[in-house]
């Protein structure tokens, strides 16, 4: 099992995720707010305010104070080595 540190101490298991999307847009937002109301989104931004939205394959949404681009370079990086 791969691990994302996604900030805060929080960590992921890579291999569950579906989709990297930031937090900006209308879509999003309705996402989150449809997953709160499931039960099924997980708050991991520590108070800050959420920069990037994880999709997981078990539906859940995670969200992530940390920019997108240092995570999605953490990806990049795990899959060259």
């Amino acid at each position: 099992m791969e691990i994302l540190n996604i900030g805060y101490g929080n960590v992921i298991n890579k291999g569950r995720i579906i989709s990297v999307i930031t937090a900006d847009s209308a879509p999003t937002k309705r996402v989150i707010v449809a997953a709160r109301e499931k039960g099924v989104m997980i708050d991991a931004t520590c108070g800050k305010k959420t920069k990037t939205v994880f999709i997981m394959d078990s539906g859940h949404v995670i969200l992530s104070a940390k920019g997108i681009e240092g995570l999605l370079e953490q990806l990049a990086r795990k899959e060259v080595q």
